[in-house]
């Protein structure tokens, strides 16, 4: 068995499938992941301090978003226009167009807790945090206030969301290996979409587009829509970007509805044809406009 293919973000491996009773030879697509160290440099009277950030396992692509949605959601950016440029550099191995560096530098204005980032992506990465204490450890600052009267959402606006999102995933049409997170508008239409290996990236990614794009208002009107679970993690970097409404396919996690009740962000879960639940903010859900559920 070897490697047929070597492609940026899609490789094809020779594999064997069992299948009606006999196995068979086969091409199988699969989808690149590859680490991403980000570094950042930013400045101390007048000095430039240079630090490692966070390494992640990510599908090669769009990695600037990626950059841009980490350091918004985790506090160390408030726009994209506080960093001054970055640099992609290190090894691409076999593949010339993958480098897995990006050094960030930001603007000498910017401000940066030192001791505070270190101690939070520590708490991020360690394991058996429980309970309400955890929130006060590993929540990033301040929340801004969410649109509280929209958007305005029915149940058939809800289920069409994922039919649409799998339509949309190219990548996992052709390799089943990855998570999306898309942002749709008021009315259901699909305004953006990233695929990673990781659930976190795809929507640092997604986030990260809008911010480079300086449509920041956009995410502040839309639905976040998650291929699957929604963690704590994921519904607070929807709420440091003001998202309104986020919706996933699978479960939502304690922390993650009590954060988005907090924040008045309408979560929902196990979002599926013929049904969801809603944990938080059900005051913009309009079931008047579904007549069959309203009886």
């Amino acid at each position: 068995m070897k490697t047929l293919r070597q492609g940026t973000r899609i490789d094809h491996f020779e594999a064997l499938r069992f299948e009606n009773g006999a196995m068979q030879p086969i091409e199988d697509a699969v989808v690149v992941e590859e680490p991403l160290e980000l570094r950042l440099v930013y400045f101390h009277e007048d000095h430039p301090v240079h630090t490692r950030v966070a390494v992640t396992m990510r599908t090669p692509g769009n990695d600037v978003e990626l950059a841009i949605g980490f350091l918004f959601g985790e506090g160390i950016i408030q726009d994209y226009r506080d960093i001054d440029r970055f640099e992609h550099t290190g090894p691409s191995g076999d593949r010339p167009n993958n480098r897995n560096i990006l050094t960030i530098t930001l603007k000498p204005h910017v401000s940066v807790d030192a001791f505070r980032m270190e101690r939070h992506f520590f708490t991020s990465a360690s394991c058996g945090l429980c309970g309400k204490a955890a929130l006060e450890t590993v929540r990033v600052g301040d929340y801004p206030p969410l649109w509280a009267d929209g958007p305005l959402l029915t149940p058939e606006r809800l289920w069409s969301l994922p039919r649409t999102l799998r339509q949309a995933q190219t990548l996992f049409n052709e390799t089943g290996g990855l998570h999306a997170a898309a942002l749709f508008d008021a009315e259901g239409h699909l305004l953006a979409l990233r695929e990673d290996v990781g659930r976190h990236n795809a929507l640092d990614k997604l986030i990260g587009h809008f911010l480079l794009e300086e449509k920041a208002a956009v995410l502040r009107r839309g639905i976040v829509l998650l291929s699957g679970r929604a963690s704590f993690e994921l519904v607070q970097k929807a709420a440091k970007a003001g998202i309104p409404v986020v919706a996933a396919v699978g479960a939502p996690s304690s922390l993650a509805v009590d954060l988005a009740r907090e924040c008045g962000m309408t979560l929902i879960g196990f979002l599926r044809e013929g049904r969801f639940n809603v944990y938080s903010a059900p005051h913009r859900m309009v079931y008047a406009l579904s007549p069959s559920l309203a009886t």
